[in-house]
């Protein structure tokens, strides 16, 4: 290997680390500050770790994996909230926010505790993947679609519920498939 695709292999392997450790801690700062430009960096970080990833020729060693994951899977958690809030923000929605974290609709306060269940549904989402157990994707979905099926008689919270849903999911499957590519 010449000395450039020497260096290109390391700087690929030494992004592979440092841009999900790096978006770890920008998922983190972007959900307790709510900073828009911190979840936008974070998004870039993700794909640039993709990308990298995509590109590098062999599967990682342990520890890169490890790291990896360990990142993988905060970025998933917490990264997931900024973006799904960003993705609800650019979507038209006119109901009120209520006291609990879920919208007022006519008197009723609805989807309660959406962050939390984001935060725990993003976890055994991005796990299932990197665990290798796609079957429990459904038991997820199962279990969010049953403890909300209530609440979901109005247009506008089916709405909010799915694209919240579907922005969860996404994000929290591309973190975990940064770790699938550390395998390949």
């Amino acid at each position: 290997m010449s000395s450039l695709g020497s260096f290109l292999y390391a700087l690929g392997w030494f992004l592979y680390v440092i841009c999900p450790v790096a978006a770890a801690v920008v998922s983190i700062v972007a959900w307790r500050t709510r900073a828009r430009i911190a979840t936008l960096v974070a998004v870039v970080l993700l794909a640039v770790t993709l990308l990298v990833a995509a590109i590098l020729p062999e599967a990682a060693p342990a520890l890169v994996t490890a790291v990896t994951t360990l990142a993988a899977l905060v970025v998933a958690v917490a990264g997931g909230s900024p973006v799904v809030r960003l993705l609800l923000d650019r979507t038209a929605f006119d109901e009120q926010e209520g006291v609990h974290g879920g919208i007022v609709v006519g008197e009723r306060e609805v989807l309660r505790g959406g962050e939390v269940i984001g935060l725990l549904e993003r976890l055994a989402v991005a796990g299932a993947i990197v665990a290798g157990v796609p079957e429990a994707l459904a038991v997820i979905i199962a279990i969010k679609g049953v403890g909300r099926f209530t609440e979901l008689d109005n247009g506008p919270v089916r709405e909010r519920f799915i694209v919240g849903t579907l922005g969860s999911w996404i994000w929290a499957a591309a973190a975990a498939g940064l770790v699938l590519l550390t395998r390949s």
